[in-house]
């Protein structure tokens, strides 16, 4: 049954995506979080105090998330199992972000290939925290393939993983864990105490899923851009750790290979310039078409994990 709920699942975000008007259990789990941190955080009240607010927010958002998603489907399978499976179809599918991140990132595409850059800014703009009114096409395209790369991870191989290894419930704390480290899992000043819980949870759930993420991708360019599959293992082996976070450049420098591109450098938050390692150094700065090959590869790495998902939960019905 879980290969059955999985598969649902995956076809209903491939089909839906996100539709702004059908309620999503993520914005529910973020005003919690907006209502927690109001209750619990004291700041200017030193970092002991300002860590134990966020670490009591982090473990109190993440353990409700899982427990409230048992719980309502236990309660809807006594009274009909049916419409428990296709709650937990739902809810599944609300966890992966396939077909909004190809969407999201096809609409900056479209716009760059009709050279209109303030569209293509104002598109971007839903996807990156950095600032985009000043980029150019080249800039543009690389802020695309970066958030695709990055997206990969937190958006579908880590949701996918932890459907697989717990089910529903599992993906649904992945997804307050991403959520929370959105949300206050900030490293600067204001948030340096109080989401350190929150970051360092969010890095260890997603060390596995990011080097899985960054494996398929390099087996994805086996298709799509056989010719770089080389360079996609060695920048992914060189490159991987360059980031200080410890996943953040896995998937990154796999996709900088897979396209033969260099990601990172100088991005611009709010006005403040933030040096980034660059990832694939020596090949040239990302041009408008390989955008449309890091589509490509982002589909395809998809397809690839919800396949392995598939086998892993197949091979352990009958082992």
């Amino acid at each position: 049954m879980r290969v059955k709920i999985l598969t649902a699942s995956y076809l209903l975000d491939w089909i839906l995506g996100d539709p702004e008007f059908v309620p999503h259990p993520v914005r529910y789990i973020g005003k919690a979080i907006a209502h927690g941190e109001c209750a619990l955080r004291r700041p200017r009240s030193g970092p002991l105090v300002e860590f134990i607010g966020g670490l009591v927010l982090t473990g109190g958002i993440v353990a409700c998330s899982a427990v409230a998603v048992s719980t309502l489907l236990s309660a809807l399978h006594r009274l009909s199992p049916s419409r428990a499976r296709l709650v937990e179809i739902w809810l599944g599918a609300s966890c992966l972000a396939t077909r909004n991140l190809l969407d999201e990132a096809n609409s900056v595409l479209q716009a760059l290939e009709k050279a209109d850059l303030e569209r293509a800014r104002l598109r971007l703009s839903r996807l990156v925290g950095r600032d985009t009114a000043e980029l150019d096409a080249s800039g543009i395209a690389r802020a695309a393939i970066e958030t695709l790369a990055e997206s990969l991870c937190d958006g579908v191989i880590a949701p996918l993983t932890y459907l697989v290894v717990g089910g529903v419930p599992m993906a649904m704390a992945y997804k307050a864990v991403n959520t929370l480290d959105s949300m206050i899992g900030h490293r600067d000043e204001d948030y340096e105490w109080f989401g350190k819980a929150a970051a360092r949870l969010d890095d260890a759930a997603n060390f596995l899923p990011a080097r899985i993420a960054a494996l398929l991708v390099c087996s994805a360019c086996t298709i799509f851009e056989p010719g770089n599959t080389r360079s996609a293992w060695r920048t992914w082996r060189l490159d991987g750790l360059k980031h200080a976070s410890p996943n953040a450049g896995q998937t990154e420098s796999a996709m900088a290979g897979a396209l033969r591109v260099q990601l990172g450098g100088v991005n611009t938050y709010d006005g403040e310039r933030v040096e980034t390692p660059l990832l694939g150094s020596g090949f040239p700065s990302p041009e408008v078409h390989q955008v449309r090959k890091a589509l490509r590869i982002t589909a395809l790495t998809s397809v690839l994990g919800f396949a392995v998902g598939c086998l892993l939960l197949s091979g352990r019905r009958h082992g």
